[in-house]
């Protein structure tokens, strides 16, 4: 399987100091758009984490308890940037105080999530929901929901859910952020 806008394999190894973490905003498609075209994010994939089973399907995620999310794996060169900016592109590009739901999109394979590959970044990863937290209560938006661990694993979405956006540029997209910017420092 190759990423349709750069044709790397989506198994290739992960490059000598590049980092990955593992975003789950809502539907998927919309949400692996918006870290692709990030500067210094080599890579991203669209799968499936958090579960209880090993390979699902995408049928099985939203019509069974598999308690897996729609998720997006982002590889990038921290050389390039920085765990922290691609956490406030996650925090702006959904309302990660909805619970199961973005927008129309209901269920738990759409709730907000941060798989992290180590505790250090977990770490970060509170931190920056401490910060998010902040604006969002000064603007009337509820706690926060979003689940933060260590990545347990992650499978790959079918092929066709692969960059859709991009084979389908007028497809859907049901995210959209709360409007309220992350603070910067």
């Amino acid at each position: 399987m190759k990423h349709f806008i750069s044709q790397i394999d989506l198994t290739s190894k992960l490059p000598e100091k590049y980092k990955s973490i593992v975003l789950g905003a809502g539907c998927f498609w919309g949400v692996e758009r918006k870290f692709w075209e990030l500067s210094g994010v080599w890579l991203t994939s669209v799968g499936y984490a958090g579960g209880n089973t090993d390979n699902p399907s995408y049928e099985e995620v939203c019509n069974n308890e598999t308690g897996h999310v729609e998720v997006v794996k982002v590889i990038y060169d921290p050389q390039k940037i920085q765990i922290e900016d691609i956490l406030k592109k996650f925090w702006e590009c959904h309302d990660p105080t909805q619970g199961d739901r973005q927008g129309n999109d209901r269920g738990t394979q759409y709730r907000s999530v941060i798989f992290c590959e180590n505790e250090e970044d977990e770490l970060i990863a509170n931190q920056t929901k401490e910060k998010y937290q902040s604006v969002l209560d000064r603007s009337s938006f509820g706690e926060i929901t979003t689940e933060i661990n260590v990545i347990n694993a992650y499978f790959f979405a079918e092929e066709y859910h692969q960059q859709y956006l991009a084979k389908n540029p007028n497809g859907y997209c049901g995210i959209g952020g709360t409007g309220c910017a992350f603070p910067n420092d």
